[in-house]
């Protein structure tokens, strides 16, 4: 790149410009090498390291396009144009004035320095939108790896909690004729009712400082299935940013914290006919089928996730994704 810098001047061009161009571009090309080095030297990919090398890539590149003959451009045009065509929508002016220059160099027409300043100007708008697509991925991730961290301390405070006061929030149930049954206990004394005065009192002798701890793992164990089956439908991208690893990792949280929630909507006689679980086996059933739930809420999520990796192939995408009649996305 460097030697295409040095050679590539253009003979129409201001001879005192040229040296001051060259001297750019070639800065951009160091401080494009700094970034990637900073990424050898750490031996991990950062998204925002690479961003910034790209960048400076890019501004290097538009130099040269400026210092190059108009005729070498004219052979680079179709590729030019195709960077204007995936990250400009059909309405900005600059991609149709690049359209315009196609056509009339596909017509065998040359390409003057006024067309040449407007491909130039329309590329590195382009390169702009490709930047700010990645961006709001990045963005993205960084808000559910956000998110993550706050309900894995949620769950966390839940399970610790549920060690140190079992008898608070039992995660019990009383069905008639068997007794009381909880996620690592029973008691086999049946003939409690919901309104015994000793029906707390047996709730406590029989809950277990594990239970909670035992629903969330049932919980995260169902959350984790859910994540494998999800990845099969959400395809990888070329930017740094590891959408895909970020949603599943979202679930597991959430799965454990729907199966508690689950299971004490259920012990509530929240659900109808489903208040009266007669055996641990069933009730961390249940709570295997709570924490795959986790997927009704994160939904949602795993298409904005998609769809912010389809805009990043262009408008023509986005605007398929997220148009007024295909809600967030349409899978």
């Amino acid at each position: 790149m460097r030697v295409l810098v040095s050679t590539r001047v253009d003979p129409e061009g201001d001879p005192e410009a040229q040296p001051l161009i060259k001297d750019a571009a070639l800065k951009e090309l160091d401080k494009a090498d700094a970034a990637l080095d900073q990424i050898s030297h750490d031996r991990r990919i950062s998204g925002s390291n690479l961003a910034v090398a790209q960048a400076h890539l890019d501004m290097a590149h538009s130099m040269m396009l400026r210092l190059a003959p108009l005729d070498l451009v004219r052979a680079l045009s179709p590729g030019l144009v195709s960077v204007v065509r995936e990250h400009l929508c059909v309405t900005d002016l600059r991609r149709s004035h690049v359209e315009e220059i196609e056509q009339k160099v596909d017509a065998g027409e040359s390409l003057d320095a006024r067309q040449r300043e407007l491909l130039i100007d329309a590329v590195g708008v382009a390169r702009q939108e490709l930047l700010r697509e990645n961006l709001r991925v990045r963005s993205f991730v960084g808000i559910v790896y956000g998110v993550f961290t706050a309900l894995t301390l949620i769950a966390v405070v839940v399970a610790v909690l549920g060690a140190l006061f079992p008898t608070v929030v039992p995660l019990c149930f009383g069905p008639m004729d068997v007794g009381i049954v909880c996620p690592t206990g029973d008691n086999s004394v049946p003939g409690f009712k919901p309104g015994d005065e000793d029906l707390d009192a047996a709730y406590a002798d029989v809950a277990k400082s594990r239970d909670y701890l035992v629903i969330e793992l049932a919980g995260i164990g169902a959350a984790a299935v859910a994540a494998a089956v999800t990845l099969r439908r959400i395809r990888g991208t070329a930017t740094p940013y590891n959408v895909p690893v970020a949603l599943a990792l979202l679930k597991l949280p959430t799965g454990a914290l729907t199966a508690v929630l689950g299971l004490i909507l259920m012990r509530g006689a929240f659900v109808p006919g489903l208040s009266a679980l007669d055996s641990s086996a069933q009730i961390i059933g249940w709570a295997i089928i709570f924490g795959y739930a986790q997927q009704i809420f994160t939904r949602l999520v795993d298409r904005q996730g998609q769809a912010l990796l389809d805009a990043v192939g262009g408008p023509t995408l986005l605007q398929s994704v997220s148009g007024p009649d295909s809600g967030v996305a349409a899978r």
